[in-house]
């Protein structure tokens, strides 16, 4: 047994129960490093494995509906929930134990995410809602209203300055996290956002149930960039530590590496589901398929706007 500040004993499962996610499972996420994953279920319930072997490490339990959402933060010494409870979550790692429980939402919360300092925390609902947390205190900072649908994604830039939502009322609001009033509504999608994510140099993509990935400029709002070789609908993106490749996960089968400097499609492979990058740059991962990428020779610059 481990000690769970909420809720007392966590029961730790053994690393051989092979039906430790006996439902649908809705989300995985992995660390920077690529060596946990966990995985959210229908089930209430969350589980935490050891990549390199398949080893269930811990089943977490506490949430009363199916765990919609999960992210770690940035050190991945914590990690978030979010709940068909309307509750948000938030554990840690080593000890796999609930160290907070935050309520604000009144219903199915579907995404969560750190900032990169991990000072804050997001959660966005089908309530419409966006709701910024401290995730040490738990404390409720602010509610971000403006999109008409539910938000199924979100995402903070590397310095920290901006929040990026994405709805399924088609599109994108970037808030500027120092002054409410200059956030900037981001239209172009013929579908529901599903993800969306920023590089270091300032650009946002955002993928869609269209199966388009726009590249914005988020310092003026304007479109870059629209990728539109996917035949479905992109379910995961993210860049490359130097910004400029972009991987891109679709229902179509596939993943696409992206050079967002020019806007083209640089690799094409038959996996589906996620798609992540290692903190070197090297390496690209896409379910259980590794994809060597070479560095550039040059340092990257930002793309012009058209």
């Amino acid at each position: 047994q481990m000690k769970n500040a909420v809720n007392g004993p966590v029961r730790r499962e053994p690393v051989c129960d092979q039906l430790a996610c006996c439902r649908q499972v809705n989300l995985c996420t992995l660390t920077w490093d690529c060596q946990i994953l966990l995985t959210g279920s229908d089930d209430n319930s969350i589980c935490i494995w050891k990549v390199a072997n398949g080893k269930l490490l811990a089943r977490l339990k506490g949430h009363t509906g199916p765990v919609r959402a999960c992210a770690f933060n940035t050190n991945c010494d914590w990690f978030a929930s979010g709940s068909h409870d309307r509750t948000v979550r938030v554990w840690d790692t080593a000890r796999a134990s609930c160290l907070n429980i935050l309520h604000g939402h009144n219903k199915s919360v579907e995404t969560v995410c750190f900032s990169h300092d991990s000072k804050l925390l997001v959660s966005g609902s089908w309530d419409y809602s966006a709701i910024l947390w401290d995730p040490v205190s738990g404390n409720l900072l602010k509610t971000l209203y403006g999109h008409q649908n539910v938000i199924k994604t979100s995402a903070f830039s590397i310095e920290g300055a901006y929040l990026a939502t994405g709805s399924w009322d088609y599109s994108v609001i970037v808030w500027h996290l120092q002054n409410e009033k200059r956030r900037k509504t981001l239209i172009g999608h013929s579908g529901n956002v599903s993800c969306v994510a920023f590089s270091q140099l300032g650009m946002l993509a955002s993928g869609s149930w269209d199966r388009t990935v726009r590249i914005w400029n988020t310092n003026n709002g304007r479109l870059i960039f629209t990728l539109k070789d996917h035949t479905g609908w992109v379910k995961a993106l993210a860049f490359r530590k130097d910004g400029i490749f972009l991987g891109t996960a679709s229902d179509d089968g596939t993943v696409r590496v992206w050079d967002c400097e020019v806007g083209k499609c640089e690799q094409v492979l038959q996996v589906i589901f996620t798609c992540k990058f290692s903190p070197s740059g090297s390496l690209f991962t896409a379910g259980t398929i590794d994809l060597k990428l070479h560095p550039r020779s040059n340092p990257p610059t930002p793309p012009h706007t058209e």
